[in-house]
């Protein structure tokens, strides 16, 4: 069978995450941008082998240029003075949800048999490129297992966790909300000339990053990016919602092609370890929140998404349609990430070195 050309796969796959877009935002569920592309192209591509889709990678990265400079909207001197006074509820919170993903680990390896590593590697949240990368360098890692683990851990959190916030346990109304969000988006005049100079100096320094190597360098350093120049003094224009919408649907999209459940052995086995190891983190998640919730007096959705383990740029994405604190939940979003992506992998080797010995 002759596969079709890349360009032809690519515009299927748009076809997909528009058809995705459209049908959840019709039937009013939350994120429709994100989940919507995401749960479309994922089951497609499994009803459809034939005509695989295919999602370039400059495509995500270009939608997490767009977030991370949202983010780094919010990141102002009055709010980075305000996340410093929280500090120490950050170190111990994150070390507590890292603790328990390790003792998660620990009992997935006894059940399942799979060594320690793999597992440890698979059940690390909110590093799931990083984890990844470190896997390819370590030996006797099934590299199958740890991409499965995480990304199958980060769609449950991304389904899940917008469908808690807008339970009746937190609160959350949604049509209040939407016009709330109608209210603060900006308007397409008021972009120009400034967000052509955000633009250059942010995809610049995420081409950059990326050269050298800087952790998840196309959402971080857009957003210190847009921060370190606001603060100079220079305007930085709000989004229209439009352009916001558009990058969830670059982001949804590639997330919905990563889990790749066929590749496993032991199939069943390892799907009903994933969901159940993803929903006992997901529900500690939700202890750690209720915590920082006495500890901050922040509002429980800012909570929940703050400590939820997925990636910064999903829950800050939901952060701006729940109408959340985006620089809190950005914060500790950011802090957990830094210190996945800086502390854990070093200590992760010392462990490996140890066992292997």
């Amino acid at each position: 069978m002759i596969e079709p050309k890349p360009w032809i796969r690519w515009l299927y796959t748009l076809t997909l995450a528009l058809i995705g877009g459209l049908l959840f935002k019709v039937i009013h569920l939350p994120i429709p941008w994100l989940l919507g592309p995401m749960i479309v192209i994922f089951i497609s591509s499994k009803l459809f082998p034939s005509l695989p889709p295919l999602w370039p990678n400059a495509a995500r990265n270009a939608g997490m240029i767009i977030v991370g400079y949202s983010i780094g909207l919010s990141l102002t001197i009055a709010t980075l003075q305000q996340i410093g006074g929280q500090l120490p509820s950050m170190i111990g919170l994150t070390a507590l949800l890292i603790l328990f993903a390790v003792f998660t680990a620990y009992i997935i390896t006894k059940i399942s048999g799979i060594s320690f590593p793999t597992v440890l590697l698979g059940s690390i949240p909110g590093g799931l490129t990083q984890m990844v990368i470190l896997a390819e360098e370590v030996k006797g890692i099934d590299i199958t297992v740890v991409t499965f683990l995480q990304v199958s851990r980060l769609m449950m959190i991304i389904i899940g966790v917008p469908l808690l916030i807008f339970s009746p346990i937190f609160g959350v109304d949604m049509d209040s909300v939407t016009e709330a969000l109608a209210h603060s988006t900006a308007n397409w005049s008021g972009l120009f000339p400034n967000i052509f100079l955000f633009a250059i100096a942010c995809t610049g320094m995420a081409i950059l990053g990326k050269k050298v190597r800087f952790p998840t360098a196309f959402i971080l350093l857009p957003m210190i990016t847009t921060a370190v120049i606001q603060l100079a003094g220079i305007h930085a224009p709000a989004l229209p919602s439009a352009i916001l919408d558009a990058a969830q649907l670059l982001i949804g999209s590639a997330i919905g092609l990563m889990l790749q459940p066929e590749r496993l052995t032991n199939k069943l086995q390892m799907i009903a370890l994933a969901l159940g190891s993803g929903a006992v983190l997901l529900l500690f998640a939700g202890m750690l929140a209720f915590i920082l919730l006495k500890w901050h007096h922040v509002s429980p959705a800012t909570a929940m998404l703050s400590m939820s383990p997925g990636g910064m740029d999903q829950m800050s994405i939901i952060a701006h349609e729940v109408n959340a604190d985006i620089a809190t939940v950005s914060c500790y979003q950011l802090f957990r990430t830094l210190f996945i992506f800086l502390a854990v992998p070093p200590l992760l080797k010392l462990i490996f070195r140890r066992i292997a010995r």
